[in-house]
């Protein structure tokens, strides 16, 4: 029991540590919570593009020598505003306004990284996530968006649930689908910016839509897919957190690999009682 304690407490002697499990909480937490109305309305592509898309928000920030997840939230906000406008008011289809913006948007992002010198970070971090390396800023930070998010969807839960799964009858009883679009873009835009320094860019879907799509395996009341997905994404955290710190693993990784994992042993126990 000793050895299991010592086990257990063992990261925690190490103060990068600390912040790097309250962030990865945070992020387990909110992100199945926003992807639960991911899932729901179909928007995985539309996260997957948004984490690219804020690449070049990303370096800006890095330039001008303030915190990313300051400096890039302007930028994603106005790409999620974008996206939705272009899938609104132009003929061209909704997954074709996204890859648009999707692909012109990371190459830019990829041209300004490899143009610009000195940067303290490179490619790598932001693709797979830097959370071994965030500072007591960038925590207060997190908490500080974390709690913007969930109050914002705690005071707009029972529009958004409503235009998600009966967006005409919501029109007719005259709420503003469109506000609501865009309220739920601009809420994905800020989980997307703080989940990227935990998994980086490539996995923020694993814990944007993993443990969502693991507790609609396992109960169906909306509600209740937001409160076992949250738990399922801090389990992820930690979990990848612990086997980074242990087996000397890329720690976004590891988290990706945690939430799929028990993805699939829920799958598998489901498809075995069917």
């Amino acid at each position: 029991m000793d050895a299991l304690a010592d086990a257990i407490l063992e990261p925690f002697r190490y103060s990068f540590m600390v912040r790097a499990f309250a962030v990865s909480v945070l992020v387990g937490i909110v992100c199945p919570i926003i992807g639960s109305y991911v899932i729901t309305r179909g928007l995985a592509f539309m996260g997957d593009a948004l984490a690219h898309a804020i690449l070049p928000g990303l370096v800006g920030a890095f330039l001008l020598g303030i915190s990313p997840l300051i400096g890039a939230i302007p930028a994603a906000v106005a790409i999620a505003f974008l996206i939705g406008y272009l899938s609104r008011r132009t003929g061209i289809s909704e997954d074709t306004s996204i890859g648009i913006l999707f692909a012109g948007l990371f190459a830019l992002g990829l041209v300004m990284l490899s143009i610009t010198r000195g940067l303290p970070v490179n490619l790598e971090d932001l693709l797979i996530g830097r959370v071994l390396g965030v500072s007591l800023t960038d925590v207060y930070i997190t908490m500080g968006l974390v709690a913007l998010v969930l109050a914002v969807l705690y005071v707009f839960h029972k529009e958004l649930v409503f235009a998600s799964f009966d967006p005409v009858g919501a029109t007719v009883i005259g709420l503003s689908t469109a506000f609501l679009d865009y309220l739920l873009l601009a809420m994905l835009a800020l989980v997307i910016i703080v989940a990227v320094q935990a998994v980086g860019i490539v996995l923020v879907m694993a814990l944007l839509v993993t443990p969502a799509a693991t507790a609609y395996l396992l109960v169906r009341r909306f509600v209740s897919i937001m409160v076992i997905g949250a738990a399922l994404g801090s389990v992820a955290a930690t979990s990848g957190l612990y086997l980074s710190f242990y087996m000397n693993l890329p720690s976004g990784p590891a988290m990706a690999l945690s939430a799929v994992g028990m993805f699939i042993v829920v799958a598998a126990a489901k498809r075995r009682t069917v």
